[in-house]
């Protein structure tokens, strides 16, 4: 995979019917911090992390990197969703010995369950496919998070492997940008 910063970027934001993917601004800093200080968002993460360890680690532009984006509603941030370069010495790989796009995506507990993760990410999977053409992605998430499987079957990711990973269960799979045919 060609890197993400290997286009121009930051892209234009991607407007959906009800979100923009945008780069990270400094008014974000405070929505990083909840979301990874948040003991929801991190049960299948590793858990959270301390909010004054954040508040010293997070700097004033938080995460401003090719391949992440910030999922803003009505002007406000509710989650992140990243296209970086999986390590290829990390289980898990479609391709061997090339490190791949790997989709990531974290959203503040009041987010949930109102179908964002699966907008944003099925728009950063397009923006990516028009970038990247005829490039995969490949997402990883544990087997016990059920919301987590769910949105990898809904964006068309199919199973490539499984794996145990920080001492659970993983399941890989792969996104094409090319429809299955048939």
């Amino acid at each position: 995979m060609a890197e993400p910063g290997s286009v121009a970027w930051p892209p234009a934001p991607i407007r959906t019917e009800r979100l923009v993917l945008r780069e990270p601004e400094a008014r974000d800093r405070p929505a990083v911090i909840e979301l990874f200080a948040s003991p929801e968002v991190g049960t299948y993460i590793g858990g959270p992390r301390p909010r004054d360890e954040l508040e010293r680690a997070v700097p004033e532009v938080p995460g401003r990197r090719p391949g992440h984006f910030v999922v803003d509603l009505d002007g406000a941030m509710i989650g992140t969703v990243t296209l970086d370069r999986r390590d290829t010495e990390r289980p898990g790989h479609v391709l061997s010995g090339a490190g791949q796009a790997e989709l990531g995506y974290m959203f503040l507990p009041r987010a949930w369950g109102h179908g964002y993760a699966g907008e944003a990410c099925a728009a950063a999977l397009d923006w990516f496919a028009g970038a990247f053409p005829d490039e995969s992605v490949v997402l990883r998430t544990q087997i016990a998070n059920d919301r987590s499987m769910r949105l990898a079957a809904k964006l068309r990711f199919s199973e490539v492997e499984r794996f145990e990973e920080y001492g659970a269960e993983q399941w890989l799979g792969v996104w094409s940008p090319v429809p299955p045919s048939g």
